[in-house]
């Protein structure tokens, strides 16, 4: 038996019409699996699906915005009625540097609401067909900020935070239903969000001098513990968050 085996699940990743989430489901699709990507612009969407399935995989485009409670229902109610959603992937987020005595409650909430709610929204509305099921898997996407701060990020870090926190209270509820319940937790890699940071010299030379590998990572070395975390290799992992940082949450 290959343990990591994905050609019979059928993934869904929020926020994967660019960034970390397309090189997430592009490297899944590669290992076989069907995946279905989201986002909130049809074009962009069709796009990113026109792409990996000129790349010969398998892919579903399901639009609805991951803050909006009945969109997430309607579109879990649509998904799971076709097949089952086997692992639920929630990447979206956004990041909005200001300080906080400078915040405005709309930019905190707009925060809170796409990188923390959303995964509990979208959790909630899927996991009823893995309870039913008895099986299931949810990989929440968290961050080196998941544990530490920087000046201008506070509500990217509390939401990371809080879904660190999330990740083991969904474990605490749902692990004895077989579903397994973890987290990735980049570290500083570069995309379409990051790369202001990257072209900055002084901040470049900090992630590189802060950083035991020396490095940014590239999207595509966060595939390799999706694959893990979404195959039967994880099937007593729960919990857990795996840090991709190239060393960074080692070292002071």
């Amino acid at each position: 038996m290959n343990l990591f085996d994905l050609s019979r699940r059928r993934i869904l990743i929020t926020g994967s019409n660019a960034g970390l989430g397309f090189a997430i489901a592009r490297g899944l699709a590669q290992h076989g699996a069907g995946v279905i990507l989201n986002g909130r612009n049809p074009e962009k969407l069709r796009s990113a699906a026109d792409l990996l399935r000129k790349e010969g995989h398998t892919v579903e485009e399901a639009r609805f915005d991951i803050t909006n409670e009945d969109e997430v229902r309607a579109a879990a109610a649509d998904l799971s009625s076709k097949r089952p959603i086997d692992v639920l992937i929630n990447n979206a987020g956004i990041q909005r540097r200001v300080r906080l005595d400078e915040i405005s409650l709309e930019i905190w909430s707009e925060v809170i609401q796409t990188n923390l709610t959303s995964a509990m929204l979208v959790s909630r509305e899927v996991v009823k067909g893995m309870i039913a099921r008895q099986k299931g898997k949810i990989i929440n996407i968290c961050s080196v900020m998941s544990d530490f701060a920087r000046t201008t990020t506070g509500p990217y870090t509390a939401a990371k935070g809080g879904l660190k926190m999330l990740t083991k209270v969904m474990c605490a509820d749902w692990a004895q239903f077989n579903i397994q319940i973890n987290a990735i937790g980049p570290g500083y890699f570069i995309t379409e969000m990051t790369q202001v940071l990257a072209d900055n010299p002084e901040f470049d030379a900090w992630v590189k001098q802060r950083t035991p590998a020396k490095r940014w990572g590239t999207p595509a070395e966060l595939v390799g513990a999706a694959v893990f975390l979404s195959s039967d290799a994880s099937s007593f992992v729960n919990g857990q968050i795996l840090y991709i940082d190239g060393g960074l949450t080692a070292v002071l």
